[in-house]
């Protein structure tokens, strides 16, 4: 039997984040929260909208994230 674990996310709410993988890689946010499936967590965007990511694709991102 497997057993899915969550992902540790390391990000707090307010940082600046980017996409690393997938298919919107490159596309830069701001971490909200971690959804209740604590693999996925929200993003707000660059243009104010709010989208659901899978946590593992996400990684800090090196420059400040302009909304």
């Amino acid at each position: 039997m497997t057993t899915v674990r969550p992902i540790a996310s390391g990000f707090q709410q307010g940082e600046a984040v980017v996409l690393a993988r997938g298919t919107y890689q490159g596309k830069q946010g701001i971490f909200l929260h971690l959804n209740a499936d604590q693999n996925w967590a929200d993003i707000q965007e660059n243009d104010g909208s709010i989208c659901s990511h899978p946590v593992a694709w996400l990684e800090h991102s090196a420059k400040p994230v302009a909304l």
